[in-house]
């Protein structure tokens, strides 16, 4: 009977259970997104995600004041051009606005790990992550590759600590690495989003980013919910081909697909706590339906407890100031 006790003994007051915790979430672990556009003294708010806000340059740098002041892991720059259009060529332009974004930010803050979303969606007149076929909305898988290692290239050039390919094309975490290799940027590691479903649950970073495809949707090359084991299989060619760490992307809906990662891969594991993960806890909190501290704090140790090492999270600040 005494045994029976023994767990409620060790939760009986906040300091046994700060001692006894298993999953320790630290400011350090997370990295915050961040949406970098054209123009001067430009701050405007994401109506689909509270508290989320696009900036031009200089108020990118506000932002990572804060989050070096706070002790944030990093930050990820996904950009939002002045003009797009079919091949999606300001993602590689010297003076592109991520690139003038990493460029800043490591001129003011050099000890800020700087990551780069490497992808066309952004960029694409038609929204889609890569060149599309003459006769509809299909993805050229192969002639993608060279424009995603140009844009790897050109934030490397630009100071990028870390770049992070999200598009889901055959062949591009190779593609990138001979790119980076051939330039001399050997050292840049590749945070791969190796296993990235197409989930419901993005409908607000494409709002903030103004990324949604103009025609069809992205299933043909993201991957079906269902599936676990191609997860694996997609995290494997992706390490073969240079990738240093890998990402699992949603993250509160994958949580079983980050523990296989985990376990089994043998590399830092990133998850993404993605924008419509975000936005429920958030306008649930704003109807007073939820604690907005408790669930998103919930909501990350179960991300951290599955076996992620870095969780990329709009909540980065907020939880860094709870600390």
């Amino acid at each position: 009977m005494d045994d029976f006790f023994r767990g409620r003994r060790l939760r009986r007051t906040p300091g046994l259970r700060r001692l006894v915790r298993e999953t320790r979430l630290s400011p350090e672990q997370l990295v915050l997104p961040l949406f970098v556009e054209e123009g001067e003294g430009v701050r405007r708010s994401v109506p689909s995600m509270p508290g989320v806000e696009r900036t031009s340059v200089d108020g990118l740098l506000d932002d990572a004041r804060e989050a070096v002041e706070l002790g944030l892991g990093g930050v990820i720059l996904f950009g939002i051009p002045g003009t797009k259009d079919e091949v999606g060529s300001e993602a590689w332009a010297a003076d592109g606005v991520v690139q003038r974004g990493v460029r800043a930010l490591k001129e003011a803050f050099p000890q800020l790990v700087v990551i780069t979303d490497v992808c066309l969606c952004e960029y694409t007149a038609h929204g889609h992550c890569g060149l599309l076929e003459a006769e509809g909305p299909r993805v050229r898988n192969d002639p993608t590759l060279e424009l995603l290692a140009r844009t790897a290239v050109s934030h490397a050039r630009a100071g990028a600590d870390v770049v992070a390919p999200s598009d889901m094309m055959d062949g591009r975490v190779g593609a990138i690495r001979e790119g980076l290799n051939r330039e001399g940027f050997h050292d840049v590691p590749i945070l791969s989003y190796a296993a990235k479903y197409a989930s419901a649950l993005y409908g607000p970073f494409r709002d903030a980013a103004d990324s949604t495809p103009m025609a069809g949707d992205r299933r043909g090359y993201q991957m079906d919910p269902a599936n676990s084991d191609e997860a694996l299989r997609e995290v494997w060619a992706d390490l073969e081909e240079g990738a240093d760490m890998v990402m699992v992307k949603p993250a509160l809906t994958c949580l079983d697909v980050i523990h296989r990662v985990r376990r089994e891969a043998g590399v830092p594991v990133a998850a993404y706590h993605v924008s419509g993960e975000y936005a429920a806890v958030m306008a649930a909190a704003e109807r007073g339906w939820l604690d907005e501290e408790a669930a998103m704090t919930e909501a990350l140790l179960a991300i951290r407890r599955a076996g992620a090492d870095i969780i990329v999270t709009y909540w980065a600040r907020q939880f860094a100031r709870t600390q």
